[in-house]
């Protein structure tokens, strides 16, 4: 019998965010290149079918976009010492309660800060040097991606801080001062926007993205650390198929 793929990914949108998120940290192995790479994770676990079957997935090229209105975003990050954990595929700051992103007229939390090199989405087929993603949850099933480009050039301070607490092996590093998130978004408000998926399994689909424009400068050197840790960790471009993909300033 064909697989009706619509319906099936439907299905699995009963999963809540929160724990697809956990789950891609923990759960069954699998990583971004080699025998259980981007092409083998629908085989590696029944939870991630969404990898192959799904027609919303994530990463995608930022090109084709539709030049339109978009929502207005707005940011509550407060500064904090964060954590910084290597989970073996990736490295990523946990975030404290109280920092959130407002979209429209809906308040998300952030929770964590993703790393990856290179970047996973493109820009009219060019990646750049980093991708940071800023994980947000509205309840159990609501999920927004706010996404920052990287591109070496001048000392980011706040991303220096945050490479050189990054784990080199697993395990959890905290820093020993407040660092403010708001210093890693770009100058000039210009978002893409599209509906897609997480980028690592489960590749839960229905979630919101935000790629800034503009990507963000930081020294060459901090770029160096984290590709010291993980030479590569970005999953590959996937169809945008019947999605509008728009751009505009907010």
């Amino acid at each position: 019998m064909a697989l009706d793929r619509r319906g099936f990914v439907a299905g699995l949108l009963t999963t809540p965010f929160v724990s697809a998120i956990a789950g891609a940290q923990e759960g069954k192995q699998w990583s971004y290149e080699g025998a259980d790479g981007p092409e083998k994770w629908a085989e590696i676990d029944p939870v991630n079918q969404a990898c192959s079957a799904g027609l919303e997935q994530s990463p995608v090229d930022l090109s084709k976009y539709y030049v339109a209105a978009v929502e207005p975003i707005q940011f509550n990050w407060q500064p904090q010492p964060f954590s910084m954990v290597n989970s073996g595929r990736s490295v990523y700051a946990n975030v404290a309660k109280g920092s959130s992103t407002k979209l429209g007229g809906d308040d998300y939390s952030l929770k964590q800060i993703v790393f990856h090199l290179p970047s996973e989405h493109m820009v009219d087929g060019q990646r750049h040097a980093m991708e940071i993603q800023f994980v947000h949850t509205q309840g159990p099933k609501k999920l927004l991606m706010v996404s920052v480009l990287v591109r070496a050039g001048e000392r980011n301070d706040v991303f220096f801080a945050l490479m050189s607490k990054a784990p080199g092996k697993l395990g959890t590093q905290a820093l020993q001062a407040p660092a403010d998130p708001n210093v890693l978004i770009p100058k000039t408000h210009s978002l893409f926007r599209y509906r897609g998926s997480l980028t690592m399994p489960p590749c839960t689909e229905n979630v919101d993205w935000a790629v800034f424009a503009e990507p963000l400068e930081v020294a060459q050197a901090d770029i160096d650390t984290f590709k010291l840790i993980f030479a590569m960790n970005a999953r590959p471009v996937q169809p945008i198929n019947r999605r509008f993909l728009l751009k505009g300033v907010f």
